[in-house]
């Protein structure tokens, strides 16, 4: 009996001993498998870091002289988006990625939309990976990142949260919880799946300072309207040099296509900086989808706001140019008979010099006017009619309460009935119209 236990006891000791060898055995295996692998903080480092190669720190040049730094990102091999107004009054500018310190001269671009503040360039001296541009809209409290040059060996990585998305100052922005400092305007707002959700900025909103970021989907449209041929970055200033002015002079007309028909109109040579303007504009694609945001009864309509492109129902528009204002130009023996085009501007009291706005245009489709009406505004403007003006007004009709305060630049050479149109259709609030017209495309006859 003795004997018999002994050999159990033995047996069930040497089965703990294998067991005990095999169990160690297991961990030591999982502890070699593991140290074969990064840890998922590198993991997620070493992916961030990938991303490195497609940003870069954008420098714009006055000539040698440096006028802006920012930043920027590939959305395509050899196209880079950065912020439009980095770019004021620059006529070259260099690129360097954030995976290295060489300096890469830009070509010059290929786009740019004044409205959204992006420009597209065009850097055939390098290629890079193109960032993955978010396809819709980022839901709210998605995770987001952004990511900066590193500091060393250091990923520097502001993580925070989309906390909105909606129109602001007519255009459509997220609003996000990330800090996003003056030195980070232009670089990309991620998602978690390293996906591109807009191009970040910060800006004062309701008071506040606020972390925005213009959409991707906006950086997609501007892709799809790129042409090929990059043009001269000094393009991007709003002045126009004296080449492109003496082609302006000679273009024949302008046409404004409305949902409601066609408009052309003839601008004045009288008044360059204001034809130059215009045409400038209407190259870019500036007018296109703007609404005809104001129609007042026996005056005209006005168009050219660049806050009514996204703008919804309930929003007040009207409010916002292109970034600047142009100086008055009146001109004597220009008068608003029906028909002229000019240039909407603030009141006095806030306008002193009486600058126009830099995009806005109205129509004058205007009534005809009594010499009673015309004494009458007379005292109120002290401006004098001469008598061939007061037989138009008369007899043609007009605006004669703006002459002598605000600048003409050109006039309506054909589709008057489509102005009368629109001048009748229904407004609500601030004169706006009830259903939306839009103005489709704005063309230049040469």
């Amino acid at each position: 009996m003795m004997k018999n236990l002994t050999m159990l006891f033995r047996v069930l000791i040497l089965s703990a001993t294998i067991i005990l060898h095999i169990q160690c055995g297991q961990r030591n295996n999982t502890k070699d498998e593991s140290a074969k692998q990064p840890a998922p903080q590198q993991n997620e480092d070493i992916q961030w870091k990938e991303a490195l190669a497609s940003l870069v720190t954008i420098n714009t040049f006055d000539n040698d002289r440096i006028l802006e730094i920012g930043q920027g990102f590939f959305v395509d091999s050899q196209i880079v988006v950065t912020r439009l107004s980095f770019f004021n009054e620059a006529n070259r500018a260099l690129i360097f990625p954030h995976d290295g310190e060489k300096g890469f001269e830009v070509d010059g671009f290929l786009y740019l939309d004044r409205i959204s503040d992006l420009i597209l360039l065009k850097v055939s001296a390098v290629k890079r990976p193109p960032l993955e541009l978010f396809r819709g809209q980022a839901p709210n409290s998605a995770k987001s990142f952004i990511v900066s040059k590193p500091a060393g060996a250091t990923l520097q990585l502001r993580t925070g949260q989309v906390e909105g998305y909606s129109v602001v100052a007519g255009l459509p922005l997220y609003q996000v919880s990330n800090q996003i400092l003056r030195s980070s305007f232009g670089a990309p707002l991620f998602v978690s799946n390293r996906q591109v959700i807009g191009i970040g900025f910060s800006d004062v909103v309701d008071y506040k300072q606020r972390s925005l970021a213009v959409p991707s989907t906006i950086i997609t449209e501007l892709l799809h309207k790129a042409g090929r041929e990059a043009r001269p970055l000094a393009e991007t200033r709003s002045q126009t040099d004296r080449k492109k002015s003496e082609e302006n002079s000679r273009i024949r007309g302008v046409r404004i296509s409305t949902e409601v028909g066609d408009i052309t109109i003839r601008l004045l040579n009288e008044i360059p900086e204001y034809r130059d303007n215009f045409i400038r504009l209407a190259e870019e694609g500036f007018y296109d989808s703007l609404l005809v945001h104001r129609v007042i009864g026996g005056f005209g309509i006005q168009s050219g706001a660049a806050d009514t492109r996204y703008a919804g129902k309930d929003d007040v528009v009207g409010w916002k140019g292109p970034g600047y204002t142009l100086p008055a130009h009146i001109t004597p023996g220009k008068f608003h008979r029906r028909g002229t085009v000019g240039s909407p501007r603030k009141p006095d009291r806030e306008n002193s010099r009486k600058r126009s706005d830099g995009s806005q245009y109205y129509i004058v489709s205007g009534r005809k006017y009594t010499d009673l009406e015309l004494n009458e505004i007379e005292k109120e403007t002290g401006y004098r009619f001469t008598p061939a003006q007061r037989e138009v007004y008369r007899t043609v009709g007009g605006a004669p309460h703006l002459d002598g305060s605000y600048t003409i630049f050109g006039e309506v050479t054909s589709g008057m009935e489509v102005v009368d149109a629109i001048s009748k259709v229904e407004v609500g609030r601030e004169f706006r119209p009830v259903r939306d017209i839009r103005v489709q495309k704005v063309t230049i006859l040469r």
